[in-house]
C-alpha cells in the first residue's frame, strides 16, 4: 500500500494523473489515496517530484 506524506504533497496533481485507477483525491489541503481502488502499481511514487509518496512498509521503518 502507498500513502501520501500530507507534510510533504505540495497538491502538484503529478501523481492523480497518472493513476490507472482514479485512486487518488483531493481535499482543499493535501492529496489522498483511497486504498480499495490502489493496485499498488507505484507509478504515483515514482512521478511525485517531492517524494511525498511511499510505502507504508517504508513509512513505518522511519
Amino acid at each position: 500500500m502507498y500513502k501520501i506524506n500530507i507534510e510533504l504533497c505540495d497538491i502538484c496533481c503529478s501523481c492523480s494523473a497518472v493513476c490507472p485507477t482514479d485512486a487518488i483525491f483531493y481535499t482543499e489541503f493535501y492529496a489522498k489515496i483511497e486504498q480499495s481502488k490502489c493496485i499498488d502499481c507505484g507509478k504515483c511514487a515514482i512521478l511525485c517530484p517531492v517524494s511525498a509518496i511511499e510505502t507504508e512498509e517504508a513509512t513505518s521503518a522511519n
